[in-house]
């Protein structure tokens, strides 16, 4: 049976959308860390810039996480983890937390999953831009 062969994100993959993010945030003028893991959820890339809340880096990475294990933007999944929502006991279920604030993004490359992104440190809708701006540069 033939199978499509799909290239993995690589540690350069990771630096460009590390740099990208963190290019988009220093525009904006706000102060971010930037977590970039691969679709095993292994860690890849991390910047912590030091004028961030200290939080900010843990806020990344559980946002990267979020968006690979349920391969989706952490911005569509914040109705989803309110009372009544599909998730509402989710985060519970999990070893690891989630974190359902907007910031996570799923990397995709030929139609598959192969890592994500997190930005926090600044406003939920800044963090998702941040890094929708990071994805669509590795495109």
């Amino acid at each position: 049976m033939p199978t499509t062969a799909v290239a993995p994100l690589s540690i350069e993959d990771a630096e460009l959308l590390v740099a990208t993010a963190r290019r988009a945030a220093e525009d904006a003028g706000v102060a971010v860390s930037v977590t970039v893991l691969d679709a095993g959820g292994h860690l890849l890339a991390f910047r912590r810039d030091d004028r961030a809340v200290l939080i900010s880096g843990e806020t990344s990475t559980r946002k990267a996480y979020t968006a690979l294990q349920l391969n989706a933007p952490t911005a569509d999944l914040v109705d989803a983890v309110q009372p009544g929502g599909l998730f509402h006991t989710l985060p519970t279920a999990l070893d690891r937390p989630l974190l359902f604030i907007a910031g996570g993004v799923p990397v995709h490359r030929d139609g598959r999953l192969v890592g994500a992104i997190g930005v926090g440190g600044g406003a939920p809708d800044q963090d998702h831009g941040f890094a929708t701006a990071a994805v669509r540069a590795l495109a």
